[in-house]
């Protein structure tokens, strides 16, 4: 387990990268609804679920039926992000489509994932076979990554806080963004 946290952090420092470079700086995403919506609702929806895992896996043991509960997390947020490839696509088309850069990063995040899945599979499998119960069982890590995967938690809920607080339109949701309809520079 401890080499999935590994890769799931690394994997959150990349989602950091790309919403802070990508979706905020560059397509500045919220100043862009209505027409960016679907995208941010999208985003909002996945940002817990990784929160949920970068706040649980360092510290719980999800047995017997709750694995299934964290299997279907994950394949919950397996879909919400192929639904977001497809949506991201329409959505940026109007103001010059997803960056080239951004598309690689996407990629390297998914195989990334696919990493962390081939080393939280095991565990899951394991744990389903287990008599049901979410455990206090922290994993053997170093504490600043412990450190780390809860500040992710933290940043990632604030994240989907923010897009679904532009998706909705509520006073402020832009910020710091004036309204944008041009295409990006």
């Amino acid at each position: 387990m401890s080499t999935a946290l590994w890769l799931l952090a690394v994997q959150g420092a990349l989602g950091a990268f790309d919403t802070l470079y990508y979706h905020e700086w560059r397509a500045r995403l919220p100043a862009r609804v209505p027409g960016t919506r679907p995208e941010l609702l999208l985003h909002a929806a996945r940002d817990f679920f990784y929160a949920l895992l970068f706040a649980s896996l360092p510290w719980l043991a999800w047995r017997g039926a709750w694995a299934a509960v964290l299997a279907l997390v994950v394949a919950t947020e397996i879909g919400i992000t192929l639904a977001d490839f497809v949506v991201e696509d329409r959505v940026r088309r109007p103001f010059g489509g997803v960056f080239p850069g951004e598309r690689c990063t996407h990629a390297v995040m998914g195989i990334l994932y696919g990493a962390v899945l081939a080393h939280l599979v095991p565990e899951l499998l394991a744990w389903w076979h287990m008599p049901t119960g979410l455990e206090l069982a922290p994993v053997a890590l170093p504490e600043s990554l412990r450190l780390v995967l809860g500040l992710m938690a933290v940043g990632v809920s604030g994240s989907g806080a923010r897009d679904l607080y532009a998706a909705l339109q509520l006073p402020g949701g832009r910020w710091p963004w004036p309204a944008q309809e041009a295409p990006v520079p």
